[in-house]
Formats: C-alpha cells, sequence, structure tokens
C-alpha cells in the first residue's frame, strides 16, 4: 500500500458472490501492490436496505443505499463496481460513465449485442476507464501458456480444445432463476464467455463459428410453484476457426454434474501440448517433443515466484494463488489504467468482443451453418 498516495473511491452495486469477490479484490490489491492510488470502499447499493447496511457492515463501507443512482449521483466517488444481474448493466455502466466514472463490471457485458454496443459507445463519450471482469485471464500460468505458444514452443499450433463447465443448474428439481430468462443469457453467455475470451487470448481472433446450444431441462419450478418452461441453453458447444487457420473447439455447461469449476484447454502443436485446468489453477503441463525418447511426458510447471505477480503474493513457489488472489491481479492491472500508465486490460470494447462470438454462436446453432465473427 502506497499510504502518501491519493484516495480511489469506490462504490459497489451488488453484494453477492461476485460483490464480495470485487470487495476482497480490492482489499487484497491495495495491500500487495503498489498500486498508484488507495483503494478506499466508500458507500455499497444493494435491492433493499437490509441487504445492503449488512454488506457494508460486514465488508467495510462507510454508508449503503437501497437506490444505486446514489452512487452515480455522488460526486465524490471514482469508481462504480457492478455485480449485478446482466439485465441491469448497461443502464447502470451507462449512468456512472455518464456522470464521469471509472466502471468496473461483471461478464459478462450484457445479454444482447445491441446493449454491448451501447455500453461500447458511452465508454467512448466518456473519460472514464472500463474494465469487464474475466480474471482467469489474470492467472500466471495463463500467461505462461500464451508466453509458449507466442515462442514457438509447441511449433505450429494445430489444434484448440477449451471447456467450462459446472454443476449448479444440474438438479431438474432446481428452482428457476433469472439466469434462465432469455435476458440472463443462458449457459453460453454465463460460463461459455469464459472459454471463448481465454481462446483468443491464447490463439487470437476466432473468425468463423458452427455451434450448437441445447436445452436439456425443458422446465424448472417457478417461485408460485408453478413449472416454467426453459427455452435458453444448458449446453452449448461450438467448432471455432481462429483467424490464423488453427481450429478448435469449445464446451460450456451448468448440467456438469460433480465439476465445480473446470475450465480446461489443450493447445496442441507440431512440436509440443500444453493443459491446463482450472481446477488446479497453479499448474501448467507441458509436453515437448524436444525430450529425449523414453523421456518424453507432460511436465508439471508449477506457479512461483519467477511468475509475476506471484511472488508479490508468496516468496515461496508452490503455496498457489486463489480466485480472489486472481481478482486482485485484474484489478491491479486496471487501476494502473486508470492512472494513464497502462492500456485498459479488458475494456467494454473488448466485452463487446465476446458478445459478438457468443451471438454469432447462437445464430450458428439456429441456422446449422457455419457463421462469420463479425470484426474479424
Amino acid at each position: 500500500m502506497n499510504s502518501s498516495a491519493k484516495e480511489l473511491t469506490i462504490g459497489l452495486i451488488g453484494t453477492g458472490f461476485m460483490g464480495k469477490t470485487h470487495v476482497y479484490g480490492f482489499a487484497i490489491a491495495d495491500r500487495v501492490f503498489d498500486l498508484p492510488y488507495r483503494l478506499k470502499l466508500v458507500s455499497v447499493a444493494d435491492v433493499s436496505e437490509e441487504l445492503a447496511q449488512s454488506a457494508a457492515l460486514s465488508l467495510g463501507f462507510e454508508s449503503a443505499t437501497s437506490n444505486w443512482m446514489d452512487l452515480i449521483n455522488d460526486k465524490d466517488l471514482d469508481l462504480i463496481s457492478i455485480t449485478s444481474p446482466n439485465v441491469f448493466h448497461k443502464e447502470m455502466a451507462i449512468a456512472a460513465l455518464n456522470a464521469g466514472k471509472h466502471v468496473y463490471c461483471e461478464k459478462p457485458l450484457a445479454p444482447t449485442l445491441e446493449d454491448s454496443e451501447e455500453m461500447v459507445h458511452a465508454a467512448g463519450q466518456s473519460e472514464g476507464k472500463t474494465q469487464v471482469g474475466f480474471n482467469y485471464l489474470s492467472n500466471p500460468m495463463i500467461v505462461v501458456a500464451r508466453d509458449l505458444i507466442k515462442s514457438g514452443e509447441l511449433g505450429d499450433i494445430m489444434s484448440f480444445r477449451g471447456i467450462h463447465a459446472e454443476d449448479y443448474m444440474s438438479d431438474p428439481e432446481s428452482s428457476y432463476t433469472w439466469r434462465h430468462d432469455p435476458i440472463g443469457g443462458g449457459v453460453l453467455g454465463d460460463l461459455g464467455s469464459h472459454i471463448l475470451a481465454t481462446a483468443e487470448f491464447l490463439l487470437g481472433p476466432i473468425s468463423e463459428v458452427l455451434g450448437d446450444c441445447v436445452t436439456v431441462i425443458p422446465s424448472r419450478k417457478a417461485e408460485n410453484g408453478e413449472r416454467r418452461e426453459i427455452i435458453v441453453d444448458d449446453i452449448s458447444r461450438s467448432y471455432l476457426k481462429f483467424a490464423t487457420g488453427v481450429t478448435g473447439s469449445i464446451e460450456a455447461s451448468w448440467l456438469a454434474t460433480g465439476r465445480k469449476m473446470q475450465h480446461d484447454f489443450e493447445v496442441h502443436g507440431t512440436l509440443g501440448s500444453i493443459s491446463y485446468s482450472q481446477e488446479r489453477l497453479n499448474e501448467l503441463h507441458f509436453f515437448s517433443r524436444k525430450d529425449n525418447s523414453g523421456l518424453q511426458g507432460f511436465r508439471k510447471i508449477e506457479a512461483s515466484p519467477e511468475h509475476e505477480p506471484y511472488g508479490r503474493f508468496c516468496v515461496a513457489p508452490g503455496h498457489q494463488l486463489g480466485f480472489n488472489d486472481l481478482k486482485a491481479i485484474e484489478i491491479s492491472k486496471f487501476v494502473k489504467a486508470i492512472e494513464g500508465t497502462e492500456l485498459e486490460p479488458f475494456n467494454f470494447e473488448s466485452g463487446h468482443r465476446i458478445q459478438l462470438l457468443i451471438n454469432a454462436i447462437r445464430k450458428s446453432s439456429v441456422e446449422n451453418v457455419w457463421t462469420r465473427v463479425t470484426g474479424v
């Protein structure tokens, strides 16, 4: 923490899982990194005064409100952190940007392409900096994977295979939620956005897709006890063609019974391969044909102080970073972008790019044809 630095004052909208994660990320980043600002939690908003006051007390905010516009109208706030359901992202983010504030919005940027386009336009008209929450991309092991690909250690890349699967919707008797509403985005928007972001982070733009979006559980029990029809996807798959000519595939599922956080990928090249699983997020496995015959096999590369910024968290290798640490790394980069010393790591335009991919996959699934991704 830089005690002499100017304060960056923060307002948070939403105090659920991701709201708490943002708070933990701010707290960790403020102490682990030498930031140009001291991060100050000032005000929090939630759907009721009770929830907001409880969050303020437990998370360390100075004030609370049930009206998120109070944060937008507070001239003393510099940054608005948005962790509300996807359907509210556009209205909240545009209001904050129009008020001249920086905006840190959880993914997906918006449930529709039109909404994300409006958000990108608003960002372009504002002096505020923007960030979309794709913190898996801040993992030092993902950076090592990209460096191995770029260095040529894998040779010519031949294929990519990725999956993001969890099980929080796997029970057919679990309740209908906002995620099951079409505006919620389905599993492709909720989880598929992560593996699409990782695919492009590693291998560059995806140019064409062939999608298959499937609804497996046809109805869910609503609050009134009646069954509601489900039309969003429970499982989505897509073949991919990258602009480089590399081909691959992705899968997203929230029905993967037993899987809590399977964000996995493999990249295969003519000289080697890499394999990664988010369930062991401090490890990357690397195979090289350069190894002597009889000694070849996947070797484990374990996160250590040699993989920046791991050393800021722990001086010993193998002691491991966690999910909230990745959020802190993401926040540290965004704060430096706010200062102007670095580019925005994953701004609204980047978030809009993911929405373009999602829309192309959905369109392809309906039409059952390869679909070109615009902007490539």
